[in-house]
């Protein structure tokens, strides 16, 4: 039996295991595309010493860590929302479940380009419509202001990013037994009470396992930033996964870009390990 488990074994050290420890190991060494002269030999802790010092490194932690959470906290409550609407079967909700999904379904290179017109400071029709409405006095530039850009792509991302969450919660729904709910009714139970005694704790696990999926596709995909902000304006957008291809394609710091990526490698794995034993989803 346990021959049979060789080919899926071997798939596993090729395609995760041997990129994986690569990657780890160029973290220890010098490779710059730009300087052969260097050489490839090992530099030992060099890069991860010069990550302590880096004060773009810092920043970029702090931007990821308010990109994460917020785009997170933000796409869990509106799938929550969508999710709940959905589950409620009542007329149309099939042609709104289709529409909710539609910008999840766009590549994050079409929603990227997409909002950048809409919120263009000269073209865009969001400030056009917020200028005629009073709300603004003249057309913004929100994405080079920086106290406005950050907040601008997590409102981008938020929008491109909950239906994942309302796809998963809306399964998590359809599992929980109606019955509970007819019970929580009889006892004078109120809606908000439903939700907070009865909808979330059974979502627990699906809400675990969400949240983790989502937080680490956003601090590993830098590309709707890339589009939106590069990074800017200074470093008011700058995350770890953007300043690590930076490095790599822009720099061309291999090494660098390597020790950048072992550390937000080590980071998920840590938030991954707190947030399931904060969310006790192992003693279910």
């Amino acid at each position: 039996m346990y021959i049979l488990l060789i080919p899926s074994f071997v798939l596993i050290l090729a395609v995760v295991l041997y990129p994986t420890l690569y990657g780890a190991q160029l973290s220890f060494r010098e490779m710059r595309m730009n300087r052969p002269a260097l050489g490839t030999g090992l530099i030992g802790f060099k890069h991860y010493i010069r990550l302590y010092s880096d004060p773009v490194f810092w920043t970029a932690l702090w931007n990821t860590v308010v990109w994460t959470t917020a785009s997170v906290a933000l796409e869990f409550l509106l799938g929550l929302v969508a999710a709940l609407a959905l589950n409620r079967n009542l007329p149309g909700t099939k042609l709104l479940g289709v529409l909710i999904l539609l910008p999840y379904f766009l590549p994050n290179v079409v929603a990227g380009h997409m909002w950048s017109l809409l919120l263009d400071p000269r073209l865009g029709v969001i400030n056009d419509l917020l200028v005629k409405a009073g709300i603004l006095g003249s057309y913004k530039a929100w994405f080079a202001d920086p106290s406005t850009a950050m907040a601008a792509a997590i409102l981008v991302e938020a929008w491109h990013g909950f239906p994942f969450f309302a796809l998963l919660l809306l399964a998590g729904l359809k599992g929980i037994p109606a019955d509970l709910y007819k019970a929580a009714n009889i006892d004078g139970a109120g809606p908000l009470a439903q939700l907070r005694l009865i909808t979330l704790p059974m979502l627990r696990t699906v809400i675990a396992a969400a949240v983790i999926l989502r937080v680490i596709g956003l601090v590993n995909s830098p590309d709707l930033l890339l589009i939106l902000t590069g990074g800017g304006p200074g470093r008011a957008t700058q995350v770890l996964s953007l300043y690590a291809f930076q490095a790599a394609y822009k720099d061309f710091n291999f090494g660098y870009a390597a020790a950048l990526s072992v550390v937000m490698f080590v980071l998920l794995m840590l938030f991954a390990w707190a947030y399931i034993r904060v969310s006790k989803v192992n003693k279910d």
